[in-house]
This record gives C-alpha cells, sequence and structure tokens, in this order.
C-alpha cells in the first residue's frame, strides 16, 4: 500500500511540515465504520421465503404449482414485528422467516401497500433484536449508506455507497408515485429487497426495493419515514385505506393572465376530465373542467401531486380542494371515500 503526503502548518512559525500517511489508515477507518454498523444492525436483518400460487405452461395446458420466493426484512420490534418489501410476500400462502441466528419461525402477514412497496410480517416471539429507526429526512446527498440484506440465507450480505440523490419521485407497482426515494450507489441485488438501508451511525433510513424498473445494479429505497408511518397503519389496521375524490385528472396549463391574477404557483394544475356519479366530488359539487390548483392547502401542478397529497389522507376525511373554474377561483369542501 503507498503512502501519501499531508501538509500541516505549524501555527507558532508559520512553517508548512509533510509526513507521510499509510492509506491503510484510511481503509481501515472506512472498514471499522462499515464493520460497526454489520455487527449493530446485521442481527435484526432476516431471511424471508414465501410461497404462491402459480401456473406453469406445459404440453398439458397450464398447470397449477407452487412457487417460491425469497427476500430480506428487518425486525422493527422485539416482539416479532418485521418490515419487508410488498413485492416480496404479495399472494402468499405460506411465510418464514430465517433469524441471524438460524431460527427458521413461521410468520404471518400484518398487511402490505403496494403504492409504497412496504409489508409488515409478524413472527411470534420475544426479546428479538430490533433494529433503530433513523429519520430519512436529514439524509444528505454523498453521506454513506450500507445496504444489507439476507438473501438465501447468506447472513448480512452487505454493499455500501453513498446517497447519489434524494427526494426521488418514481412509480411503484400500482402506478402511484413513490415520494422521496433515496437513490445510492450500493448495489442491490432481488434477494436483499425488503432489508435495511443504514447510515454509519446504524440507523435505519431506508427499505431497499428492487422493484422499480431499472433498479438493478444501483439501489432505491423506500425512505423510513415513509414505512415508518405505513408500518404504523398496517399493524394498526391491517391495510392502508387511501383516500379518493371519485374523479380522473390529466395536466392542464393555465392561463398565464390568471397565474398572475391569483399569484397561483405554477402555471400547471390539473384537470377534472370526467367525474364519477355518487362520488365524494360529485357530491360536493365538482364538475368536468374544474382545474384543482391546491389541496389541504398544498400546491397541485401535477396528476403525481394529486396522488402524492391524497397519500396522506385517510379515507373519510374533509379537505378543501381549490379549483378554478373558468375564471373564478373557489374552494370547495369534500369528504373523501
Amino acid at each position: 500500500m503507498r503512502d501519501t503526503m499531508e501538509e500541516k502548518r505549524d501555527t507558532s512559525t508559520g512553517m508548512v511540515h509533510t509526513h507521510e500517511i499509510d492509506e491503510t489508515e484510511i481503509l481501515d477507518a472506512y472498514s471499522q465504520a462499515v464493520i460497526s454498523v454489520i455487527e449493530r444492525v446485521g442481527p435484526s436483518v432476516v431471511n424471508i421465503t414465501m410461497k404462491r400460487p402459480a401456473k406453469a405452461r406445459t404440453p398439458r395446458g397450464l398447470m397449477p404449482f407452487e412457487a417460491t420466493g425469497a427476500g430480506s426484512g428487518v425486525i422493527i420490534t422485539p416482539d416479532g414485528y418485521i418490515m419487508t418489501n410488498s413485492h416480496v410476500v404479495a399472494g402468499s400462502t405460506a411465510i418464514e422467516a430465517t433469524l441471524n441466528d438460524g431460527t427458521t419461525l413461521p410468520a404471518r402477514l400484518v398487511g402490505e401497500d403496494p403504492d409504497t412497496d412496504t409489508a409488515v410480517i409478524k413472527v411470534d416471539a420475544s426479546g428479538l433484536p430490533a433494529a433503530e429507526l433513523g429519520d430519512s429526512d436529514k439524509l444528505r446527498v454523498g453521506q454513506l449508506v450500507i445496504a444489507i440484506g439476507n438473501p438465501f440465507g447468506f447472513q448480512a450480505t452487505v454493499t455500501a455507497g453513498v446517497v447519489s440523490a434524494v427526494g426521488r419521485s418514481l412509480r411503484g407497482q400500482t402506478g402511484r408515485p413513490i415520494d422521496n426515494v433515496i437513490q445510492t450507489d450500493a448495489a442491490l441485488n432481488p434477494g436483499n429487497s425488503g432489508g435495511p438501508l443504514v447510515d454509519s451511525h446504524g440507523k435505519v433510513v431506508g427499505i431497499n426495493t428492487a422493484v422499480i424498473q431499472f433498479a438493478q445494479g444501483i439501489c432505491f429505497a423506500i425512505p423510513i419515514n415513509t414505512a415508518r408511518w405505513i408500518a404504523g397503519l398496517l399493524i394498526k389496521n391491517g391495510r392502508i385505506n387511501r383516500a379518493h375524490l371519485g374523479v380522473s385528472v390529466e395536466p392542464r396549463q393555465i392561463h398565464p393572465r390568471l397565474v398572475r391574477h391569483y399569484e397561483l404557483p405554477s402555471n400547471m394544475g390539473v384537470v377534472i376530465a370526467n367525474v364519477v356519479s355518487g362520488s365524494p366530488a360529485e357530491l360536493a359539487g365538482l364538475v368536468r373542467g374544474d382545474i384543482i390548483v391546491r389541496l389541504n392547502g398544498s400546491n397541485v401542478s401535477s396528476v403525481d401531486d394529486l396522488f402524492r397529497i391524497l397519500t396522506r389522507v385517510q379515507s373519510g376525511e374533509r379537505v378543501e380542494v381549490t379549483i378554478l373554474r373558468g375564471t373564478e377561483l373557489k374552494t370547495l369542501e369534500v369528504r373523501t371515500g
């Protein structure tokens, strides 16, 4: 290992001194950071295997059989709640979780949310090593992160890298946008799906997902702030009751004069193309041609914005919808369905 030179200025004399730095010191510091994270979080990472019904094409036609799949998960409570990806356990008829010590336990599906590719399963155990959840909103580009998985029983499979981007908006399985997705250059294999993305302090900042198209070779992760909120609702209710208005919408440009007159933040909104009969939108008085510019005080300049805001609204809640109807700006209250 070659040495490098470092310059230091003596503040008392003003002289500049140089001395050699062994690059193994730098490497060891990096390695120690990764090793300490693995030692701390590795015991919380589990291998998940599942079975689901499938059909295979044979000379006799389509024949049913039982397909198997595998992924990873992370223990979030000592009493056996485990967070993973929705696509890892979707449609399963049987689930097993293998702990870090090799113990295999049957698991049940608590609930899943394909819109955010998040799911929670439960094993009957106590005193399990739960991972500490961090704050994904504090992530910065360039920050060291480690993707940990337990694919096919290979304990603590690890890739390390840095945060390449934050605030990505990518589409999940259902076509809805997943907001604030984390992108890293830590390579992700399908067997690592559902495992934790961890910062250098050993705190989980994301749940790795490979369901997003072109995700191979790099890592996309659901931010833990989103996953934690979804997991809490799944544990409480077993499902996510997302609100809907009962409209179909499409992007629409707003006339510059209206943008200036009403001091709108964008020249784009979403126009209502159709209103479902008997829907919350119809009952509130929304009609075809209305342009939605705000929902619950948040600006709406795209269809994704509308989906994103509704994701945080529970069914049955009242929301304020601000619309442009012709040249008039008005706000209606809608009780979501």
